[in-house]
């Protein structure tokens, strides 16, 4: 199966999980996960029509798209691994969004290194919706810092909220997850804390639940290039 091919599945199921649940395809993003995979590969995915890629490491994706992204001329870059402090600035240059801002000190590292900037970088906040997943925010509470950090300063700003469900093959707790994220974002917003456009959730394995949850991003990966 080519990648053309394996596109086509997806958006099959995509529309379906959006009638399902009475949805427009147009509010959601598909995400090609592009870790590990050469930039062959991300080329063939972007001749299929895909525009929006995500990378975990910083370091692997300054090596594949410093020199080949003019090429992907509209491509959308974001970053949706563990961001490490001294890899910011780094972070900063490269990706359009990150996606995995999970912490206080992170976003002053952020700050910092955005100095300057005329346009604000988007970020997601990462909220731990699952026992397994290691990172994110743990509560209202800290969003709720973290949304006041950001809002203080003008070169980021919030373009929603991300979450990894837990990975198991039991359907409950995995719609429960998607539906903790919806609930976090409604009362943030009943804080008045910005508009949080983006839901970042849904993955190979669960992103049918995601769409039937509420999800606008869907970050996959293997279901798209194949198993590494």
């Amino acid at each position: 199966m080519s990648i053309l091919d394996n596109i086509d599945k997806i958006e099959e199921r995509i529309l379906k999980a959006c009638q399902r649940s009475g949805r427009n395809r147009q509010e959601i993003t598909l995400m090609g996960v592009t870790k590990f995979q050469p930039i062959k590969s991300i080329k063939e995915a972007w001749n299929a029509g895909l525009r929006c890629f995500g990378e975990s490491r910083v370091q692997e994706a300054v090596s594949k798209f410093s020199a080949g992204r003019p090429e992907l001329n509209g491509m959308e870059l974001h970053l949706i691994g563990s961001l490490q402090r001294n890899k910011v600035k780094a972070a900063v240059s490269l990706f359009d969004c990150i996606q995995s801002v999970d912490r206080e000190s992170l976003i002053v590292e952020l700050i910092k290194h955005t100095e300057g900037r005329e346009v604000p970088l988007p970020v997601l906040l990462e909220y731990r919706t699952g026992e397994d997943s290691k990172s994110g925010f743990t509560g209202i509470d800290t969003l709720l810092r973290a949304a006041e950090l950001i809002s203080s300063c003008s070169t980021l700003k919030i373009a929603g909220l991300m979450t990894m469900a837990p990975n198991t093959n039991d359907e409950k707790p995995v719609r429960a997850a998607f539906r903790s994220l919806l609930n976090v974002r409604d009362k943030l917003e009943k804080a008045g804390k910005n508009i949080y456009s983006c839901l970042s959730m849904g993955m190979s394995g669960d992103f049918e639940i995601a769409i039937e949850e509420g999800s606008t991003m869907l970050r996959i990966g293997s279901l798209i290039f194949g198993d590494n």
